[in-house]
C-alpha cells in the first residue's frame, strides 16, 4: 500500500509517495502562498498532492491515505488546524477541505513537529522503540512524543509543547512571552545568544575572533571548541546542561527508550550527543537501576516530516 505524506512550511510545500518501509518513492515541493485565503492554500496543496501520485503512477482512489504535518495549534481528531502564526489558517477544517477536494477518505493531520517524531520513531534514529521523545534543536524547540507507538498530545491535541516547560523560574524571556522556557535555552537562537553575550566578555578569546571572521549561528561555538577555546568550551558545556536539564524533566516523565535530537544542531554528532547521553545517564530519576536511556542524533533530516505524516495515516 502507497500513501502520501505532506509537510507544510512557511515557505514550501513538501509531498511524497511512501511505501510501508518508509521509503519515499517520488517527492516534489511548491510554494506556499502562506497569506492566500486558506482554501486557496488548501487547493494548493491538493494540487501538489494530485501531482506526486500522478508522478509515482498511482491513482488517488488506489492510496491507503493522505497524513499531513502543519506547524502551529492542531486538533488532530478533528481535523481542524485551530491557528498557525505564519500562515494563514485559522480554524480551518483542513481534513475536511482536503479530502473534499481528492475524495480521499482517510486524510490525517498533526503538528509538524509530531510527524517528524513519529517518522524518525518508526523509520529513523529511534527505529524498534515504542517510546520516544524527539527534540527538534532550530530557531525554537520542538518536541514530539511518542508512547506505546501512539503519539501524545494532550487534550484537543494542545500538548507536547515540550518547548516551553520552565527550566529556570524568573530566567530568559522567551518568544512566548513567558520567562524560563527550555527554548529560552536550547534553542539554537539561544546558543547564539550566548556566544554572542561571551564575545563580548572576552573580546580576546578565540570564540570572538572566530565569530567575527565568520559571524556567530549555532556551530560557532562548536568549532572554536573543537579548536581548543577555554571561552568557547564553557559556552559549550553550559550549553549542554540547558538541554540535559530539559532532557532529564522529560526522563523522569515519560522514561523513553530514546531522546532523538534534531535540528541543525545536531549535526555536530558527537560533540553534542556524547555529553547529552551521559548528562541524561547521570542525572535521570532511577537511572541506576532501571533500563538505560539512548540519546541519539536525527537521521531522517528533511524527509522526517514527509515520512512522519505518512506513517500517520498508515496508523488511520
Amino acid at each position: 500500500m502507497l500513501y502520501i505524506g505532506v509537510d507544510i512550511g512557511g515557505m514550501s510545500v513538501k509531498a511524497g509517495l511512501v511505501d510501508e518501509n518508509g521509503s519515499i518513492i517520488v517527492k516534489d515541493t511548491a510554494v506556499t502562498r502562506a497569506q492566500a485565503p486558506a482554501e486557496e492554500i488548501v487547493a494548493d496543496i491538493a494540487a501538489l498532492v494530485r501531482k506526486v501520485a500522478d508522478e509515482g503512477g498511482v491513482a488517488l482512489s488506489a492510496l491507503g491515505g493522505i497524513g499531513v504535518g502543519s506547524p502551529g495549534s492542531v486538533d488532530d481528531e478533528a481535523g481542524v488546524i485551530r491557528y498557525s502564526c505564519n500562515i494563514n489558517f485559522v480554524r480551518t477544517p483542513f481534513v475536511e477541505l482536503l479530502g473534499g477536494m481528492l475524495s480521499v477518505r482517510n486524510v490525517k493531520i498533526s503538528n509538524d513537529a509530531n510527524c517528524a517524531a513519529l517518522g524518525e520513531t518508526v523509520y529513523g534514529a529511534g527505529r524498534g522503540a515504542r517510546n520516544s521523545v524527539t527534540v527538534t534543536l532550530g530557531t525554537g524547540v520542538g518536541t514530539g512524543i511518542v508512547v506505546d507507538g501512539r503519539l501524545l498530545t494532550g487534550n484537543k491535541s494542545a500538548g507536547a509543547e515540550g518547548g516551553h516547560v520552565i527550566i529556570k523560574a524568573g530566567g530568559e524571556k522567551c518568544g512566548c512571552g513567558k520567562r524560563g522556557c527550555f527554548e529560552a535555552y536550547a534553542s539554537a537562537t539561544a546558543l547564539m545568544r550566548q556566544t554572542a553575550r561571551a564575545c563580548e566578555r572576552h573580546p580576546e578569546s578565540g570564540l570572538a575572533k572566530l565569530a567575527k571572521e565568520r559571524g556567530i549561528d549555532g556551530r560557532t561555538a562548536f568549532m572554536a571548541a573543537k579548536a581548543g577555546d577555554k571561552v568557547a568550551k564553557r559556552v559549550i558545556g553550559n550549553y549542554i546542561r540547558y538541554v540535559g536539564t530539559g532532557l532529564v524533566g522529560f526522563a523522569n516523565v515519560f522514561y523513553p527508550e530514546v531522546f532523538i535530537i534534531s535540528g541543525g544542531i545536531s549535526k555536530e554528532g558527537d560533540a553534542l550527543i556524547l555529553p547529552l547521553r551521559r548528562f541524561v545517564q547521570k542525572n535521570a530519576y532511577g537511572a541506576e537501576y532501571n533500563p538505560p536511556i539512548d540519546v541519539v542524533a536525527a537521521s531522517l533530516g528533511n524527509d522526517a516530516g514527509i515520512i512522519g505524516a505518512a506513517a500517520l495515516a498508515m496508523r488511520g
